[in-house]
């Protein structure tokens, strides 16, 4: 079962085992991490959930959709390892994930 560490707005870090095929976005909705809201269901059109992954995981990750790019790249808090939780399926190559939770848009 594959693990991902999150980091929330705080600075607090949480280890979270995840079963293959979960959507990263649920899984931290199931676990109280309240700035994933996940307002659209997961049909890229909202990015209100909106996680920074480590740099080192980038190049695991599935190619972000043109929509997706399109989201993140309106956000204030957008960085260059922007990407939406909704759009990250977990994979045991995905064991150890790191990502931070990146601060609610106002």
């Amino acid at each position: 079962m594959p693990n991902v560490i999150v980091t929330d707005v705080e600075g607090q870090h949480s280890s979270i085992s995840v079963r293959e095929g979960e959507i990263l976005m649920e899984v931290l909705n199931e676990n109280d991490f309240e700035e994933i809201e996940g307002v659209c269901g997961g049909i890229r059109s909202c990015a209100t959930c909106h996680v920074y992954v480590d740099k080192k995981w980038l190049d695991k990750l599935v190619d972000k959709h043109q929509e997706e790019s399109e989201l993140l790249s309106g956000l204030e808090a957008q960085q260059a390892n922007s990407r939406l939780s909704c759009q990250i399926i977990m994979t045991s190559e995905l064991d150890g994930l790191e990502v931070t939770v990146a601060p609610m848009e106002d």
